[in-house]
């Protein structure tokens, strides 16, 4: 279940010029509501499809975009759902499941391979199940494999304003590096974050 949602927006540009913060919103991240399944893992009964998101008021300067999804509480060094450069800086949106539908590709943006070493968006293993309709517990899922059940963990969704073309960035490279190349060149970037509590397995 999610338990909270904290939309957090960073802007560059200093306090007085007053201009409107870069911002983020999602339909499908809704605070105080389950994750719907559509963003939920197929090796956890979801649909694994990658949510929809839009973005305003992007900083001047702004070439292109980027996105990633991440879990900052997986052990480690989190746990990266998708990552997604080279959006055009005409497009303010994209579409629930651009990751697999083509829409992506047809923009000329590249996706990471994420940390279920998928190329794409792979979900989180959450549930919306009403309790008594517990699923089986996915042993073998990577992302369960250590990760504490009980754990609250934050999910994080952030939309990158790029100052220019991301070098050095291709389809299927590894979602970290994705994130080192895009660090280097943001100039803004605005963030949903959603804290959601992982489900409770019946055994195998």
């Amino acid at each position: 279940m999610i338990v909270g949602a904290v939309l957090v927006c960073r802007m560059t540009l200093p306090s007085a010029y007053a201009a409107p913060p870069f911002s983020i919103s999602s339909p499908d991240f809704v605070p105080g509501m389950p994750l719907d399944v559509a963003q939920i893992g197929l090796d956890c009964g979801g649909k694994n499809r990658s949510p929809a998101v839009q973005w305003r008021d992007a900083p001047e300067g702004t070439t292109s975009f980027a996105i990633t999804f991440f879990d900052r509480d997986s052990p480690g060094h989190g746990w990266w759902f998708w990552a997604v450069a080279g959006i055009p800086a005409s497009i303010s949106q994209l579409p629930a499941n651009a990751a697999a539908s083509g829409a992506l590709a047809a923009l000329g943006a590249v996706q990471a391979r994420n940390d279920a070493s998928e190329g794409g968006y792979t979900g989180p293993c959450m549930t919306n199940r009403p309790s008594g309709e517990l699923p089986q517990k996915p042993v073998d899922h990577p992302l369960w494999a250590t990760a504490p059940y009980a754990e609250t963990h934050r999910y994080i969704l952030t939309v990158y304003a790029m100052k220019g073309p991301i070098g050095h960035v291709a389809q299927g490279l590894p979602a970290p590096f994705f994130e080192h190349e895009i660090a280097n060149d943001a100039i803004a970037q605005a963030s949903i974050e959603v804290r959601a509590v992982p489900p409770v397995f019946s055994e195998p």
